[in-house]
């Protein structure tokens, strides 16, 4: 008698999870992508009314952005997030002794840089300009650097905290810094006039999908 072929058993509802979250940010975040390098017109156009209305705010708001670049190029700032990404690294490194996770953290900022860069020079999407600009920038617009930087180093840091099991508390406040941090970053590239909105979604799903793919790794080799 022929024995009946043995079925894998299904993995674990949070891994299933983890993976069609994935799925769907990988998927939005082409889909962006793909309309923004055909310069789809209601896109455009929208981009175009975001812009313009948060330049005139600008520059009718010194103070206001003046504040704005305080944040985004000081507390925000894309070497502020790298920064602190290394202070963690050294800290699992030589206080948690836990090197795999050390190496995994700074692997994967390096790897979420280099993409963002690489993003950059595909789409090679320009900047708005502005006869009054209120702040300068360099380099392509799509995805934001900033944004992106910031949703995958904030992320990280916050899957870490809640892997460590870090009481609720401290759990609950380094979600409300991230949160105000990736937001935040993004409103004041928009702000400053040196970003169209769909570069900053496109950095938040850009930096989200750093973050998904990362702890899928990590959970699969480092349990």
């Amino acid at each position: 008698m022929q024995t009946p072929p043995v079925e894998s058993p299904p993995g674990p509802p949070q891994a299933r999870t983890a993976l069609h979250v994935t799925w769907v940010i990988a998927l939005c975040s082409a889909l962006l992508l793909t309309l923004v390098a055909v310069e789809w017109h209601p896109l455009i156009a929208m981009d175009d009314d975001i812009a313009g209305t948060t330049h005139r705010w600008a520059v009718d708001e010194p103070g206001i952005t003046q504040a704005m670049r305080i944040l985004t190029d000081w507390v925000w700032d894309t070497w502020t997030m790298r920064l602190l990404c290394a202070v963690v690294v050294l800290w699992l490194w030589l206080r948690r002794e836990d090197r795999w996770t050390a190496v995994w953290l700074g692997a994967t900022c390096l790897l979420g840089s280099l993409l963002q860069q690489a993003l950059k020079a595909a789409v090679d999407r320009p900047r708005p300009v502005w006869t009054d600009p209120v702040d300068s920038a360099h380099y392509a617009a799509f995805p934001s650097g900033h944004a992106m930087t910031a949703t995958f180093v904030c992320g990280l840091l916050v899957w870490l905290v809640h892997h460590y099991g870090a009481p609720r508390g401290a759990r609950l406040a380094a979600l409300a810094v991230a949160v105000v941090s990736v937001v935040g970053v993004g409103v004041t590239r928009v702000w400053l006039g040196v970003h169209w909105a769909t570069d900053v979604v496109g950095g938040w799903l850009m930096g989200a999908l750093v973050v998904a793919v990362a702890v899928l790794v990590h959970r699969r080799r480092h349990p």
